[in-house]
């Protein structure tokens, strides 16, 4: 009799249970991710809508007669195009990139093409995973993106390495979208790692923006490698929140909602602690910049606002249910709300006058609170007991941790430990990506 007024009981409570579960993943909101997080500087943002309309460009076959260019057109000067790449001068061994000499900003910058789903090049990329398998410099990183980049920086680091030569004063900013993004962000590291390639360039003048990118390194790099990657996400993106393997996502892609319904409940059911200690669990890179747009319970889009930090726990975990998870992947909607909410911060600081000298001293404000936001989540990495959580080098494009500071002697300590290990050469690092053809060129290995 007991066990039969049992059973009613136990539905009961496991009823409740789901409908609990859905209620709060119905309620959840990407802004919560972020309510915590500080807002960004203009001159922090400036970069992203000028680098999305790069993105954009890669996609137009004459950059003199465009086809899709945004209102206000690209702002692109064809003739500081130095080189562009497309599917079949590629080869498979990366998405279609360009190579452009920004001289009104001083910069010389590499723009990566996102996902082509009429390219079966892409996909190559894209299923070429093995995730949390390849190892890269204490961490792990996908497959076939670290193959891709490998691929670029092979190809392009003799124009690169005469570019910068040539222009000294000019930082190299590395930029893509979605599996565009992944590419970048590889490519960063490993042009960190041989900086030989490129003529000694010092960290601090290279950078990486990547554009709702997918997760492809794992969370010490995540964290180690902020000082030179960031990533911009537009409100409810779900490629930065989706943790399943990218040919999973390609399998499931005409039921798309299906899949991220069923990876929200893989996630919500993963406690926390596992995540943060699984160090072959991949993420989105870098210092992050969220941007959101839109409220709970209300209709249409609002002023945006841009948050940013270096997360360590928290670090877009999970899938937000939205029917604007697909859209907010978009490059062209990423490009047009950066923008507006550029516009809207210089706005605000035009209204406050502010003057030259305060600019400058609120800019050295703003490299500070990097510089403190970095070793805090350092400190935080270090406490969760993520692996291998430090520091390979100073803050390049910080100040230097301070003497006294204890957090600076950790990530020094750990530094000089990590140091002793012995770094494999850059032929050795191809050798194991790559076998040489008949005619002694580079293919990719077949995984």
């Amino acid at each position: 009799m007991s066990i039969v007024c049992g059973l009613p009981l136990l539905e009961c409570v496991y009823c409740l249970a789901c409908a609990r579960w859905v209620w709060k993943r119905c309620l959840y909101t990407a802004g919560y991710e972020s309510e915590n997080w500080g807002l960004a500087a203009a001159e922090d943002f400036e970069p992203v809508p000028r680098l999305c309309r790069l993105i954009l460009a890669v996609y137009e076959d004459d950059l003199r007669n465009p086809l899709w260019a945004p209102p206000g057109g690209y702002g692109i000067n064809p003739d500081w195009v130095i080189l562009r790449k497309n599917d079949e001068e590629t080869q498979s061994g990366a998405p279609p990139y360009m190579i452009y000499l920004d001289q009104d900003n001083a910069d010389i910058v590499l723009a990566v093409r996102g996902l082509n789903l009429a390219k079966e090049s892409d996909y190559a990329v894209m299923l070429d995973n093995k995730l949390g398998q390849m190892k890269f410099d204490g961490g792990y990183v996908h497959n076939g993106l670290l193959k891709a980049a490998c691929w670029v920086l092979g190809e392009e680091c003799e124009v690169l390495r005469e570019l910068i030569e040539r222009n000294p004063n000019y930082s190299l900013t590395f930029t893509g979208h979605s599996l565009g993004a992944g590419v970048v962000t590889l490519l960063a590291m490993v042009a960190l790692q041989n900086r030989h390639k490129l003529g000694n360039i010092e960290r601090k003048r290279i950078r990486c923006y990547a554009i709702a990118p997918a997760r492809c390194i794992s969370l010490n790099l995540a964290v180690r490698y902020a000082d030179i990657i960031n990533s911009v996400v537009l409100q409810d993106d779900f490629l930065p929140r989706t943790t399943t393997a990218l040919e999973d996502i390609f399998k499931y892609f005409f039921c798309l909602p299906c899949f991220l319904c069923v990876v929200c409940l893989k996630d919500t059911c993963t406690l926390e602690e596992k995540m943060l200690k699984d160090p072959t669990r991949l993420y989105a890179p870098g210092r992050l910049y969220h941007i959101v747009e839109r409220k709970p319970f209300r209709i249409g889009r609002f002023p945006p606002v841009v948050r940013t930090a270096v997360p360590v726990d928290g670090r877009f975990e999970h899938i937000v249910l939205s029917c604007n998870a697909t859209s907010d992947h978009a490059i062209i909607w990423i490009e047009r709300e950066s923008q507006r909410a550029l516009d809207l911060m210089l706005e605000r600081d035009r209204i406050m006058e502010i003057p030259a000298e305060q600019r400058m001293e609120r800019q050295e404000s703003l490299v500070r609170e990097h510089s403190q936001e970095y070793k805090a989540a350092l400190q935080r990495a270090v406490a969760l007991d993520v692996p291998q959580a430090y520091s390979p080098s100073s803050y390049g494009t910080f100040h230097e941790i301070e003497e006294g500071d204890n957090s600076g002697r950790l990530s020094r300590e750990m530094s000089f430990a990590s140091s002793k290990k012995r770094r494999e050469s850059w032929d050795e690092f191809v050798e194991r990506l790559f076998d040489t053809d008949e005619s002694g060129h580079m293919v990719l290995k077949k995984s």
